[in-house]
């Protein structure tokens, strides 16, 4: 696989080689079906420019997960016409990935990327969970005359054949409430019921997910004050350490975590923190992958 022009944390080597990673880097550059505010396309870029002021000692697992390599392909290309293309193209290279070994992250970029992550991941492992951390549950069969709409990505998800739970959420339609009411593989957290009591949200989330887990994080799922760079900035969102202590658990728990994804980063100029999180937050699911893998 072709190597991109930059690496993540900065690492050189043999650190960012195909040949000695463990997790393999997709960046997905898409901003063709955002609503309100643009910008996702450039997202990738701006979390792996961050990447490289971090330090890469993980403090909370203290050890340094860059040395279990960390290769980073080229962009994913986009074409005009609409994200059809990109979307294969996203599966086919998850698809590579995972046949070689390895693990797959996705970096957005809008959605719709997930849905093709999840094809590829359901076509390898068979049974899968989703766990979803969002503003909006992006349940819409259509939204502005497609299904392949950042608003529709959960209810691709379904379509694939995957379980969904959905954590955070605050923002929805009136069909998607009807939906579900009725959704049979779908369970909802709202972001009210994590400010009431994590800790129960958080067993909740554990006691849903088993075997095979695809994480996937839009980044509107944190409050606008820490996350404001997103395309849809819903007030009441989750903070730091609650996403944090719901993913260590996660993380630490008896499920098989077999990629994840970090999405719809829409960068503000001038303003990095937003990035830098980002970075941070993909970094340290990668720390606890990495202790887990060594028995910490």
């Amino acid at each position: 696989m072709i190597p991109y022009s930059v690496t993540f944390g900065g690492i050189s080597g043999r650190y960012a080689s195909w040949k000695e990673a463990t997790f393999v880097v997709v960046p997905f550059p898409v901003d063709q079906t955002t609503t309100y505010f643009a910008g996702t396309r450039n997202g990738p870029r701006a979390i792996l420019a961050a990447s490289s002021h971090m330090e890469l000692f993980d403090e909370e697992n203290k050890i340094e997960p860059y040395r279990a390599g960390i290769f980073v392909s080229t962009e994913i290309p986009v074409a005009t016409t609409g994200p059809v293309s990109a979307l294969k193209e996203a599966e086919r290279r998850i698809r590579a990935i995972t046949k070689a070994g390895k693990f797959p992250i996705l970096l957005g970029g809008e959605h719709t990327g997930t849905a093709a992550a999840v094809t590829a991941l359901r076509k390898k492992h068979g049974e899968l969970t989703v766990l979803q951390l969002d503003a909006h549950t992006d349940l819409r069969d259509e939204y502005l005359g497609t299904p392949l709409n950042h608003a529709c990505v959960g209810r691709r998800i379904v379509g694939a054949g995957a379980k969904l739970v959905q954590v955070g959420i605050r923002s929805m339609s009136e069909e998607e409430d009807r939906y579900l009411k009725k959704a049979e593989d779908v369970k909802t957290f709202y972001a009210s019921e994590v400010r009431d009591n994590l800790a129960d949200v958080t067993k909740g989330i554990v006691s849903s997910i088993r075997g095979n887990v695809y994480i996937t994080i839009d980044l509107d799922v944190f409050d606008p004050g820490i996350m404001p760079a997103v395309v849809t900035p819903e007030p009441g969102g989750l903070t730091w350490f609650e996403v944090i202590d719901m993913l260590r658990d996660v993380m630490r728990s008896n499920c098989n975590v077999v990629g994840f994804d970090i999405m719809e980063l829409a960068p503000i100029g001038g303003m990095v923190a937003p990035d830098y999180l980002a970075a941070r937050l993909c970094y340290r699911l990668m720390g606890w992958l990495v202790a887990r893998q060594a028995g910490k």
